[in-house]
């Protein structure tokens, strides 16, 4: 398969994209000609305390723990192909139904236990048996039909194998299974008490790491498990050989990232993500080194398609014309990435430099569709927040650039819940916002095409948008799917529903005393495949 989601297809981009990520790739070539160092303890920060252990309740901090302590069956390779983790192979029908999964050999749980197909199917049970309780699995309507993949069955078909039994053939089956958002991973049956309760503290998994201590509020200590087994492929993105080789990782709950960064220079912290890219000299100057990924969040400015004045694709086109997508993404991200107004970011196998095509910055083509739309200066409300500063940055660029071509646009900054929810009920003009990362084209389209009906929250609310969307769903076929999203792109570019801007990329501080540490496109730190100087 062509894997391309590291670079565009233009000799500038391929200069450019060398340049960004040269220093990782010279530290992950110098790490391979050294020999891994087992011991001592690997610090990361992490600005808030992960919510449960179980997933009951979850956010983007307790994923990124809990899968260092359990293990998913499948999940994403850096360029956001499907790898092994759990399963070291898995065959599918020939009517695409029946998908066999093959449970590594030498899995077992943080017990002792070898990891059995039944306990797959437990677990999976438990999660999906969630639905109408006060704390149900976020992902079950991925996987009951409500977004049109439907599980009928999950068995064992010996201890080594396990079956699931979908609906229909569905292209969405493995990138769902692998979401790091839904914590498919597989837990022991013996997290659970007699009264079908999770045991307090308990978190028996088969990762790599097993936990030590959760000191509420100050850490989450985990320790290296000596049982663990690995898949021989090499360490690929959360697939492949996840060898431990620090004794400890320990999380450390720092949320001012001035402080983090403090820590890092005081040797407490040997690893700071999310680094805002104007951050990055001052941070190499004091010591640190820098690593980077092209990113899989998409920052962009939603436009209310329903909205009496902007429903009007002229209006939207002109915006569309006006802003210098460019400029603005050379000043949000320091020339880290360049601008992406598509469904498919840069770090995808799809990706290719015509996902970049859009109209182009051109004032005076702006101010001739406004003049044809009738437009006399009515005020134009962008909502924003400052907890999330760069979604208000973007605001104020997109209002400049705007202003420029004579639109009336205000910006209404807002708490970042009164802006979510008013993103949910779709009671807005404008607003600057950013999607999380996922690591799928087609699961990126869907967050934002659909019903308004159904969902407030979909900007793209077109029959025909949802037609390909559906046909890509369906499509196996890599080049038959990347045609559809350069169809799809090609439509955006024409309605303009929004107006995508950038991927962020991901930017990390790094003591130059780990070795082999990898930034990497979902921007989750991996405690694995990493040692430290002694």
């Amino acid at each position: 398969m062509d894997k391309r989601g590291m670079m565009v297809e233009i000799d500038m981009s391929k200069r450019a994209l060398s340049a960004l990520f040269g220093a990782t790739m010279l530290l992950a070539g110098a790490a391979g000609a050294q020999e891994p160092v087992k011991g001592g303890t690997l610090n990361l920060v992490v600005t808030a305390d992960i919510r449960s252990l179980d997933a009951s309740r979850t956010d983007s901090i307790t994923e990124t723990v809990l899968n260092h302590i359990y293990e998913p069956l499948v999940s994403f390779r850096n360029d956001m192909i499907i790898g092994p983790v759990l399963a070291d192979s898995w065959s599918v029908s020939d009517d695409g139904v029946k998908y066999s999964f093959h449970i590594r050999s030498g899995a077992v749980f943080h017990n002792g236990d070898k990891v059995l197909a039944s306990d797959v199917k437990w677990f999976w049970e438990r999660r999906m048996a969630t639905a109408g309780t006060e704390a149900p699995w976020l992902c079950i309507g991925n996987f009951n039909g409500t977004r049109g993949l439907k599980i009928l069955s999950v068995e064992a078909a010996d201890e080594d194998t396990v079956v699931y039994t979908i609906e229909a053939p569905n292209t969405q089956f493995l990138t769902r299974l692998a979401d790091p958002v839904c914590n498919t991973w597989v837990a022991s049956p013996k997290n659970v008490g007699p009264d079908g309760k999770w045991i307090e503290g308990s978190a028996i998994g088969s990762g790599p790491f097993k936990l030590k201590e959760w000191k509420k509020e100050q850490y989450i200590s985990l320790e290296r498990f000596a049982g663990y087994m690995p898949l021989k492929q090499k360490r690929d993105g959360y697939t492949g050989d996840r060898t431990a080789y620090v004794d400890e990782v320990r999380f450390a709950i720092i949320p001012d990232k001035t402080a983090a960064e403090t820590a890092l220079f005081a040797g407490q912290i040997d690893v700071v993500s999310t680094i805002q890219a104007s951050r990055m000299e001052d941070l190499k100057s004091k010591g640190a080194v820098i690593q980077s990924a092209p990113g899989l969040s998409l920052s962009a400015i939603l436009l209310q398609t329903t909205d009496p004045l902007l429903s009007d694709v002229r209006i939207r086109q002109a915006m569309a014309h006006a802003m210098d997508l460019k400029q603005i993404t050379q000043v949000k991200t320091a020339g880290m990435t360049e601008y992406n107004p598509s469904g498919v970011p840069q770090a995808s196998a799809f990706f290719d430099a015509s996902f970049q095509d859009w109209p182009a910055y051109d004032p005076e083509a702006a101010k001739k569709l406004l003049k044809e739309a009738g437009y006399k200066g009515q005020v134009i409300k962008i909502q924003a927040n400052q907890r999330y500063i760069g979604m208000y940055e973007n605001a104020v660029l997109a209002q400049a650039m705007l202003t420029a071509v004579g639109m009336n646009v205000e910006i209404e900054t807002l708490d970042w819940g009164a802006q979510l929810d008013n993103f949910l009920s779709g009671k807005f003009q404008m607003q600057a916002f950013g999607y999380g990362s996922r690591p799928d084209p087609v699961v990126i389209y869907g967050m934002f095409t659909g019903s308004k009906k159904t969902s407030a929250n979909y900007q793209w609310d077109d029959p025909k948008a949802q037609e390909l969307f559906l046909k890509a769903v369906a499509t196996t076929d890599f080049e038959q799917r990347k045609a559809i999203f350069k169809e799809m792109h090609a439509l955006m570019k024409e309605q303009v529903p929004m107006i995508g801007l950038y991927y962020n990329p991901v930017i990390e501080a790094v003591s130059p005393k780990v070795v082999n540490y990898e930034s990497w496109a979902l921007d989750k730190p991996r405690a694995w495949g990493v040692w430290k100087r002694q």
